[in-house]
Protein backbone atom coordinates (compact mmCIF):
# COMPACT_ATOMS: atom_id res chain seq x y z
CA UNK A 1 0.00 0.00 0.00
CA UNK A 2 1.06 3.55 -0.64
CA UNK A 3 0.02 6.69 1.16
CA UNK A 4 -0.14 10.36 0.26
CA UNK A 5 -0.03 12.00 3.67
CA UNK A 6 -0.32 11.57 7.43
CA UNK A 7 -1.81 14.42 9.44
CA UNK A 8 -0.86 14.30 13.10
CA UNK A 9 -3.55 16.87 13.93
CA UNK A 10 -6.83 16.83 12.01
CA UNK A 11 -10.01 18.52 13.26
CA UNK A 12 -11.96 18.42 9.97
CA UNK A 13 -12.48 14.69 9.44
CA UNK A 14 -14.26 13.47 12.54
CA UNK A 15 -14.89 14.67 16.10
CA UNK A 16 -12.06 15.87 18.30
CA UNK A 17 -8.39 15.95 17.41
CA UNK A 18 -7.57 13.01 15.15
CA UNK A 19 -4.69 11.43 13.29
CA UNK A 20 -5.46 10.98 9.59
CA UNK A 21 -3.95 8.77 6.91
CA UNK A 22 -4.57 9.57 3.25
CA UNK A 23 -4.15 6.46 1.13
CA UNK A 24 -2.81 6.62 -2.40
CA UNK A 25 -4.83 5.34 -5.34
CA UNK A 26 -8.36 5.76 -6.64
CA UNK A 27 -10.10 4.51 -9.78
CA UNK A 28 -13.32 6.44 -9.13
CA UNK A 29 -12.07 9.95 -10.04
CA UNK A 30 -15.05 11.85 -8.66
CA UNK A 31 -15.48 15.18 -10.47
CA UNK A 32 -14.31 18.10 -8.32
CA UNK A 33 -12.42 15.79 -5.94
CA UNK A 34 -10.12 17.92 -3.80
CA UNK A 35 -7.58 15.09 -3.46
CA UNK A 36 -6.84 14.41 -7.13
CA UNK A 37 -3.13 14.08 -6.33
CA UNK A 38 -4.01 10.84 -4.50
CA UNK A 39 -5.52 9.09 -7.54
CA UNK A 40 -2.27 7.59 -8.87
CA UNK A 41 -1.58 4.20 -7.25
CA UNK A 42 2.15 4.72 -7.91
CA UNK A 43 2.24 8.15 -6.28
CA UNK A 44 2.98 8.97 -2.69
CA UNK A 45 5.24 6.83 -0.52
CA UNK A 46 5.35 3.20 0.56
CA UNK A 47 3.53 2.50 3.82
CA UNK A 48 5.91 0.43 5.95
CA UNK A 49 5.56 -1.51 9.19
CA UNK A 50 7.83 1.07 10.84
CA UNK A 51 5.46 3.82 9.75
CA UNK A 52 2.52 1.80 11.06
CA UNK A 53 4.21 1.67 14.48
CA UNK A 54 4.69 5.45 14.40
CA UNK A 55 1.03 5.87 13.45
CA UNK A 56 -0.05 3.73 16.44
CA UNK A 57 2.05 5.88 18.79
CA UNK A 58 0.52 9.06 17.37
CA UNK A 59 -3.03 7.73 17.74
CA UNK A 60 -2.39 6.64 21.34
CA UNK A 61 -1.43 10.12 22.51
CA UNK A 62 -3.87 11.17 25.25
CA UNK A 63 -5.20 14.25 23.41
CA UNK A 64 -6.06 12.26 20.26
CA UNK A 65 -9.74 11.23 19.92
CA UNK A 66 -9.21 8.78 17.10
CA UNK A 67 -8.00 7.82 13.65
CA UNK A 68 -9.45 8.78 10.28
CA UNK A 69 -8.70 6.95 7.04
CA UNK A 70 -9.24 8.79 3.75
CA UNK A 71 -7.83 8.86 0.26
CA UNK A 72 -7.53 8.40 -2.55
CA UNK A 73 -9.90 5.55 -1.93
CA UNK A 74 -8.86 3.38 1.02
CA UNK A 75 -11.26 0.60 0.02
CA UNK A 76 -10.05 0.18 -3.57
CA UNK A 77 -9.39 -3.51 -4.25
CA UNK A 78 -5.63 -2.88 -4.45
CA UNK A 79 -5.65 -1.46 -0.89
CA UNK A 80 -8.14 -3.71 0.91
CA UNK A 81 -5.86 -6.42 2.31
CA UNK A 82 -3.36 -3.92 3.69
CA UNK A 83 -6.13 -1.67 5.00
CA UNK A 84 -7.78 -4.61 6.77
CA UNK A 85 -4.53 -5.48 8.55
CA UNK A 86 -3.95 -1.82 9.45
CA UNK A 87 -7.46 -1.43 10.88
CA UNK A 88 -7.09 -4.64 12.91
CA UNK A 89 -3.78 -3.42 14.32
CA UNK A 90 -5.12 0.02 15.22
CA UNK A 91 -8.24 -1.43 16.87
CA UNK A 92 -6.07 -3.81 18.92
CA UNK A 93 -3.43 -1.27 19.96
CA UNK A 94 -5.74 1.75 20.34
CA UNK A 95 -8.98 0.23 21.73
CA UNK A 96 -10.31 3.48 23.22
CA UNK A 97 -9.90 5.49 20.00
CA UNK A 98 -12.62 5.78 17.37
CA UNK A 99 -11.90 4.80 13.77
CA UNK A 100 -13.56 6.74 10.96
CA UNK A 101 -13.26 5.84 7.28
CA UNK A 102 -14.21 8.03 4.33
CA UNK A 103 -15.06 6.01 1.22
CA UNK A 104 -16.75 6.82 -2.06
CA UNK A 105 -18.16 3.28 -1.98
CA UNK A 106 -21.59 2.89 -0.43
CA UNK A 107 -22.07 0.83 2.73
CA UNK A 108 -24.16 -1.63 0.72
CA UNK A 109 -21.34 -2.14 -1.80
CA UNK A 110 -18.75 -2.69 0.93
CA UNK A 111 -20.95 -5.32 2.60
CA UNK A 112 -21.12 -7.28 -0.68
CA UNK A 113 -17.33 -7.82 -0.70
CA UNK A 114 -17.50 -10.36 2.14
CA UNK A 115 -14.39 -8.85 3.70
CA UNK A 116 -14.61 -7.85 7.37
CA UNK A 117 -13.33 -4.31 6.71
CA UNK A 118 -16.14 -2.66 8.66
CA UNK A 119 -15.64 -4.93 11.70
CA UNK A 120 -12.84 -2.56 12.72
CA UNK A 121 -14.56 0.71 11.84
CA UNK A 122 -16.74 2.80 14.15
CA UNK A 123 -18.03 5.31 11.61
CA UNK A 124 -18.17 5.15 7.82
CA UNK A 125 -18.71 8.28 5.77
CA UNK A 126 -19.89 6.73 2.52
CA UNK A 127 -20.67 7.89 -0.98
CA UNK A 128 -18.84 9.90 -3.60
CA UNK A 129 -18.52 13.67 -3.39
CA UNK A 130 -21.15 15.20 -5.70
CA UNK A 131 -20.46 18.84 -6.50
CA UNK A 132 -24.13 19.60 -7.29
CA UNK A 133 -24.96 18.51 -3.71
CA UNK A 134 -22.06 20.39 -2.08
CA UNK A 135 -23.00 22.13 1.16
CA UNK A 136 -20.37 23.91 3.27
CA UNK A 137 -22.67 23.75 6.32
CA UNK A 138 -22.54 19.96 6.50
CA UNK A 139 -20.40 18.61 9.29
CA UNK A 140 -17.73 16.03 8.39
CA UNK A 141 -18.87 15.58 4.78
CA UNK A 142 -18.79 17.56 1.58
CA UNK A 143 -22.08 16.77 -0.13
CA UNK A 144 -25.55 15.88 1.10
CA UNK A 145 -25.60 12.43 -0.54
CA UNK A 146 -22.81 11.26 1.78
CA UNK A 147 -23.93 9.44 4.91
CA UNK A 148 -22.23 9.32 8.31
CA UNK A 149 -23.00 5.76 9.39
CA UNK A 150 -22.64 4.38 12.91
CA UNK A 151 -21.40 0.88 12.07
CA UNK A 152 -22.07 -0.75 15.47
CA UNK A 153 -25.65 0.55 15.64
CA UNK A 154 -26.22 -0.34 12.00
CA UNK A 155 -25.25 -3.95 12.71
CA UNK A 156 -27.33 -4.06 15.91
CA UNK A 157 -30.41 -2.51 14.26
CA UNK A 158 -29.96 -4.43 11.00
CA UNK A 159 -30.57 -1.16 9.15
CA UNK A 160 -28.40 1.82 8.35
CA UNK A 161 -28.21 4.07 11.39
CA UNK A 162 -26.78 7.53 10.87
CA UNK A 163 -24.74 9.64 13.27
CA UNK A 164 -26.48 12.98 13.61
CA UNK A 165 -24.55 16.23 13.88
CA UNK A 166 -25.97 19.72 14.05
CA UNK A 167 -25.24 21.89 11.03
CA UNK A 168 -22.64 24.58 11.60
Amino acid sequence: MRYAQIREVDIANGPGIRVSLYTQGCHRHCPFCFNQETWDFNGGKAFTSELEDVLIKLINKPHIAGFTLLGGEPFEEENRDDILELLKHIKKECPTKSIWVYSSFLYEEIMEWKQPLLDYVDVLVDGPFVNALKDAKLKFRGSSNQRIIDIKKTKENKEITLVEFKEI
